[in-house]
């Protein structure tokens, strides 16, 4: 007996609604970048600048202790992960801590970062200093512009893949849905003040990659069904595919879920903000794969009279 989630056979009217749903989608949009203008983004060390300071000790890095340590000096922003390395002995424990500037200087005070060395001497005697390292606001904007350039690299590359795979009208509905993706993400982690650092640029090229996946297994079957059933109205094949895929997408939300919920519990401060927007990018990016994605597709049309045989257009065979 197999686990089902949805029936083998659905006949869903994803469609039924699809004013409201695109309409609801293009108000979240503005609503995140009225968001975003408005009160900004908690930005991490890694794009306001700070001092790393580098830690090893015998005993080995008790995360928690020295966040606890560290809280009363009130610096803001501080950052703690230990560092593993094959190469290290068994009394050799290593540990990052990332502290943000302060009052917009480049980098944090000697005596600051001496007022924190002497915290953590109270806590692990064995404790040393081996460097510090301060990131000024140069570094900080340059890390800006990369993140900026990534993101908008990876959006052409998918759009320009799109189009060769399928056709123009499925790459500007793959790519409105991914803008979709990002501006909603931005947009919660703006209103809800959660630190956005280089981790979460690396969840929302995650979450570029998940989505344009789940978009493009539809759009593979919309494909084979435009060509299976030519007469039939272009709404009522894409409602078709979606259902005729609505098993994998349940089954890969659901488990990918599961994960990224436990990790969201149970995976501490350091890694929650990654994990909140991978989670939240899961849910806005399957969403977007029928609501954004395929109503743009239903708006744009598909011209079906000029695909003389089951090829799709002359780029659809290209291997993935």
């Amino acid at each position: 007996m197999r686990l089902r989630l949805v029936p083998e056979v659905t006949n869903f009217d994803f469609f039924y609604y699809q004013r409201y749903t695109f309409g609801a989608s293009c108000v979240a949009m503005v609503l995140s970048l009225v968001i975003w203008l408005m009160m900004g983004l908690n930005f991490g060390i890694d794009f306001r600048g700070g001092t790393t300071i580098r830690t090893e000790s015998v005993q080995s890095v008790d995360v928690g202790a020295y966040r606890d340590a560290i809280a009363p000096l009130n610096l803001g922003d501080v950052s703690i992960t230990e560092v593993f390395d094959p190469t290290f002995g068994p009394d050799k424990n290593v540990a990052m801590i990332r502290i943000q500037a302060q009052d917009d200087t480049e980098s944090v005070a000697a005596d600051t970062v001496q007022s924190v060395e002497d915290q953590l001497k109270e806590v692990d005697p064995t404790i040393t200093f081996p460097s510090v390292e301060s990131v000024g606001p140069k570094v900080s904007g340059e890390l800006i512009q990369t993140a900026l350039i990534a993101v908008g690299a990876s959006l052409a590359a998918i759009l320009f893949y799109i189009w060769l795979r399928f056709e123009w009208q499925f790459s500007v509905g793959a790519v409105a849905a991914l803008f979709h993706d990002v501006i909603l993400t931005v947009g919660i982690f703006s209103a809800l003040q959660i630190r956005f650092d280089l981790a979460t640029i690396a969840a929302l090229l995650t979450i570029i990659g998940y989505s344009i996946n789940d978009t493009v297994v539809i759009f593979d079957r919309l494909r084979e069904n435009l060509i299976k059933f030519r007469k039939r109205d272009l709404r009522d094949v894409m409602n078709l595919s979606v259902n005729e895929t609505l098993s994998r997408t349940v089954m890969t939300s659901g488990t990918t879920l599961i994960a990224l919920i436990a990790l969201l519990i149970l995976g501490g401060d350091v890694i929650r903000g990654f994990v909140f927007a991978i989670t939240w990018g899961v849910v806005v990016g399957t969403y977007s794969s029928v609501y954004v994605a395929k109503n743009i597709v239903l708006y744009l049309g598909v011209n079906r009279d000029d695909k003389p045989s089951d090829k799709g257009n002359q780029f659809a065979n290209v291997d993935a």
